[in-house]
């Protein structure tokens, strides 16, 4: 006994109602490229939606999770720091000045000049090496407890004599003195 295929019956949607008879006069061939078409369409737009953001997600963390690890820890280091600093005995203002003026001495030397007025410190820098600007900023910021308000600085390439090709910093750093 062989069974006949029998059609489906039609569908409701106007656009397939309209489709169905085109469907029915291709030839099984013809039907099959489509379908065969519309599933690489289908498994393109998966691949392009769903899966390459997510293996580009995969691919991307571990160098988000390093960048993310190292500004961990630097937070970790600037909390240390702050707590130390937090925990530091006070200084009277004239220990502040005095530090400020022996580590601007040391480190600085007749590259800089202070002019004190209140409880603000204006250093005019001229063509200081960048080392010993940062030396003498953390010492300042650590020994005197001074804290830097503005800064008013400009790059000089190449005119440290010190080292060749080095740059230098030139310029005004206001610091605020700790008051009593």
């Amino acid at each position: 006994m062989s069974v006949k295929p029998t059609r489906a019956n039609p569908p409701n949607n106007p656009v397939l109602k309209a489709l169905a008879p085109r469907w029915q006069a291709l030839s099984e061939r013809e039907q099959r490229l489509l379908i065969l078409g519309a599933a690489v369409l289908v498994a393109a737009l998966v691949w392009w939606l769903a899966w390459a953001p997510a293996l580009r997600t995969l691919r991307e963390a571990p160098a988000q999770q390093a960048a993310l690890d190292a500004q961990w820890l630097q937070l970790k280091e600037l909390q240390a720091q702050a707590q130390t600093l937090k925990q530091q005995p006070r200084i009277t203002p004239p220990e502040a000045l005095r530090a400020l003026q022996n580590s601007s001495a040391e480190l600085l030397g007749a590259n800089a000049q202070l002019q004190i007025v209140g409880d603000r410190c204006t250093v005019t820098l001229k063509a200081v090496p960048a080392p010993a600007f940062a030396n003498w900023l953390a010492r300042v910021r650590t020994q005197a407890r001074a804290v830097p308000v503005q800064a008013q600085l400009q790059r000089n390439a190449g005119t440290d004599k010190s080292s060749p090709g080095a740059a230098t910093w030139s310029g005004s750093v206001v610091l605020s003195l700790p008051t009593p």
